[in-house]
């Protein structure tokens, strides 16, 4: 379900992801990716979240930029 927040200067993934209520039950934490604008080019960046709320590690805790667009898939089964 997507949701829009509003942006904040120093907001990193977590904080977002904290403010959006969490992952969905059926959330592809291990598969999100933050999509941005790079002078005028649109950018991938892959990001386990699985990895920042299971095993704490901060260096997938990205720094977001205004504009950018956090994308968690569902889960296959």
């Amino acid at each position: 379900l997507p949701i829009s927040l509003p942006f904040r200067e120093g907001m990193t993934v977590l904080d977002a992801l904290l403010a959006a209520g969490g992952m969905a039950p059926f959330a592809a934490g291990n598969r999100a990716k933050i999509v941005r604008t790079d002078n005028g080019k649109q950018v991938s960046i892959s990001v386990n979240l699985e990895k920042i709320i299971d095993k704490g590690d901060m260096t997938q805790n990205i720094r977001l930029q205004a504009g950018d667009v956090i994308v968690v898939p569902e889960t296959h089964f």
